[in-house]
């Protein structure tokens, strides 16, 4: 409940919405409980005949009749007084209960005085034929019913927008948060689990926030106001009637416990149907042409079955809230009704050590009571039917703020230092780094990187390159050792900072789904027109974007750079990161994946771009070693060599090789 309530907080922000739909709330509660109030008239005029002029007239002459006959009650009981002291006690109890019948509160005066002020404004402004003062009546219950109807809808707009701006701020602030966790993260999780909660789950918190402003106030307004009602008619009455409520609200939590437990299980299950969904529909190409149809489909039918499972679960838990609610009801209006017919029948001091009613409870107003309680049962069936999807929001709840509270491991430090621009050296001092505890991709691995040097890293698959590469722009911290830039620690480097001096080009180039042109202007938005083209021509883009694109810069290149080739989308990503002209450039096989003409026109491109910073280049290609000042050699996590190709081919063994291989 404290992350549901962390949601709630978001929309303190619009209290004008809130208060207006409160009032709403309040107004559809007062009439809803007017509506049945009315009851009482319509049965004296049905039962009766008359208008409501001789309705009040004849309830002001039975408060007369009954205080006159509770007056001679006192008086008698003053006149007769009994040697007995126990009497004496019993006849001072009985003077000093008809008082309070007559003087009380609720009293015969009190009701007269009402009575005796409305007479004029009835006399005046009420019909005096029977039919017209029943049409009268009707036309308050229609005019009450349009007006509740008109505060519903504008009650109802209210709530979605304090539930929709709330929601649309939370998601907003979730997907900030998101962007700043740490890459690596999201390479052992996926992104199904980010991406179910910035919309699964943050979709049934706002339901959850939509019903707590609507039903959820609206409804139990309506229902105090009816029991308010009927305790006004007999409070010792409506007492007996809640004898079954600690059962019901006992019975109710355990369900709202387990549907709970259930709706988070069943929500982290949705979260690998999306990962199969995403997984296989990612890799359509590799499942097609595998064959591979029917494995894919029974591993998603396995997942999908056991989300079954689960949304079955939620649904038993869910179909017990209903029939709960409608027995405990039932159990609650026939003691009730007991419990009335034998006040009526027997006029008993007292019922299960309640004192009965001072005033004789009417068939009518007995009637009135039970319209009442049923006034009040409709709004509890209705919150009944939203008991399960609150308990999803609840969940929901616990799942996005456990997203929003996750704390990255790479981060800025309380007070971090400023680098607008690179000038020296990078220094990796005896780096150490380990995905999982205990198994090391890098091992104590030293290397200086000078300022417009130019190094090529090499090995086989699996020993580390791409890792220590990605160390640099701290995408991940070393678990052990140091990385300097310029002197200054990465970790005490504002994250921004080393962002803007950097610039990386990755193996599986990555374009948004847009223009080319945004795309190569990506993260260097006050970047002109000409800065742009000349960006591309320095890739050896322009020729092909001009030439070979329908609308030139124009061109959407499609989710994920889909509607281009890999040369193209490598082209222009390399376009991107001139445009950027950082002092580092990170390129890791960014070539390993095209053909030999784009890797050509990619080489001729750095070899301009080069030269006046300092380039890191991963690779496993003979041809991207001729743009390196100095090669490193890594095998199993560790430097094994560091010189120019001559050097190498004599020093060591798996250079000399690799070289043998490519020619």
């Amino acid at each position: 409940m404290n992350n549901l309530y962390r949601a709630i907080r978001k929309t303190f922000k619009y209290k004008g919405s809130i208060v207006l739909a409160m009032c709403c709330a309040l107004g559809i509660g007062l009439l809803w409980g007017g509506n049945i109030t009315i009851i009482l008239p319509f049965i004296d005029l049905t039962f009766k005949g008359g208008n409501l002029h001789d309705w009040v007239d004849r309830q002001i002459e039975e408060q007369e009749k009954h205080k006159s006959e509770l007056k001679k009650q006192i008086v008698l009981l003053e006149k007769n007084v009994p040697n007995d002291p126990k009497l004496i006690e019993r006849n001072k109890k009985k003077i000093a209960q008809i008082q309070k019948q007559l003087f009380g509160f609720r009293g015969i005066e009190t009701k007269i005085k009402l009575l005796k002020f409305a007479s004029p404004y009835v006399n005046e402004w009420t019909p005096t034929d029977p039919f017209l003062t029943i049409l009268l009546l009707i036309g308050f219950v229609l005019f009450g019913s349009t007006l509740k109807g008109a505060l519903t809808i504008f009650h109802s707009i209210l709530v979605s927008r304090i539930s929709g701006l709330s929601i649309t701020e939370l998601r907003n602030d979730l997907y900030r948060k998101v962007l700043t966790h740490d890459p690596n993260e999201y390479s052992k999780s996926g992104i199904a689990d980010a991406m179910s909660r910035l919309t699964g789950d943050v979709g049934s918190l706002s339901n959850g926030l939509g019903i707590l402003y609507g039903k959820m106030i609206r409804e139990p307004i309506k229902m105090i106001i009816c029991l308010f009602g009927a305790a006004f008619i007999s409070w010792q009455l409506l007492i007996l009637t809640f004898i079954f409520v600690p059962l019901a609200a006992y019975l109710i939590t355990w369900v709202a416990k387990s549907i709970k437990r259930t709706v988070r299980k069943s929500l982290e299950q949705g979260v690998q149907v999306f990962a199969r969904l995403e997984e296989s529909l990612r890799s359509i190409r590799i499942v097609r042409s595998f064959a591979a149809e029917r494995f894919e489909f029974a591993k998603f039918r396995r997942t999908n079955m056991t989300s079954y499972r689960l949304g079955m679960k939620v649904a038993k838990y869910g179909s017990l809230t209903n029939p709960l609610t409608e027995v405990m009801g039932m159990l609650m209006i026939s003691c009730a009704i007991l419990a009335g017919a034998h006040i009526i029948l027997h006029t008993p001091n007292s019922l299960f050590g309640l004192p009965t009613p001072a005033e004789p409870l009417t068939v009518q107003g007995l009637i009135l009571f039970f319209a009442l309680l049923a006034g009040a049962a409709d709004p509890a069936r209705k919150l009944s039917d939203i008991f399960q999807q609150f308990q999803a929001a609840t969940a929901a709840a616990d799942r996005v703020f456990g997203l929003m509270d996750r704390t990255p491991k790479v981060r800025d430090v309380d007070f971090p230092k400023r680098l607008k621009k690179y000038e020296n050296q990078i220094e990796i001092e005896h780096v150490t780094f380990e995905y999982e505890p205990g198994r090391p991709v890098l091992k104590d691995v030293s290397l200086t990187l000078r300022f417009g040097e130019t190094v090529a890293i090499v090995g086989p698959s699996g020993c580390g390159k791409s890792t220590l590469l990605s160390l640099i722009p701290r995408f991940a911290d070393p678990t052990q050792g140091e990385i300097r830039i310029d002197g200054i620690s990465l970790r005490e480097i504002k994250m921004r900072d080393l962002y803007h001096i950097t610039g990386m080009v990755s193996q599986e180039p990555i374009l948004f789904n847009d223009t080319v042109y945004e795309n190569i202007r990506y993260g260097t938005f006050d970047a002109t027109e000409a800065e742009i083209i000349d960006a591309a021509k320095k890739a050896n883009a322009h020729h092909f974007i001009l030439n070979e694109l329908q609308n030139g810069y124009e061109t959407n290149v499609g989710p994920g750079g889909s509607l281009l080739s890999g040369g193209q989308r490598q082209r222009i990503v390399m376009a991107r990161a001139i445009l950027r002209n950082p002092g580092i450039f990170l390129l890791d096989e960014a070539t390993s994946q095209i053909d030999m003409q784009s890797e050509k026109m990619i080489h001729d491109a750095l070899k301009d771009f080069i030269g006046n910073r300092t380039t890191v280049i991963v690779t496993h290609r003979i041809g991207a070693l001729a743009l390196a000042d100095r090669i490193v050699v890594m095998r199993d996590g560790v430097v094994e060599q560091i010189g120019a190709h001559e050097e190498l081919l004599e020093k060591s063994p798996y250079y000399a090789k690799m070289n043998s291989v490519e020619n």
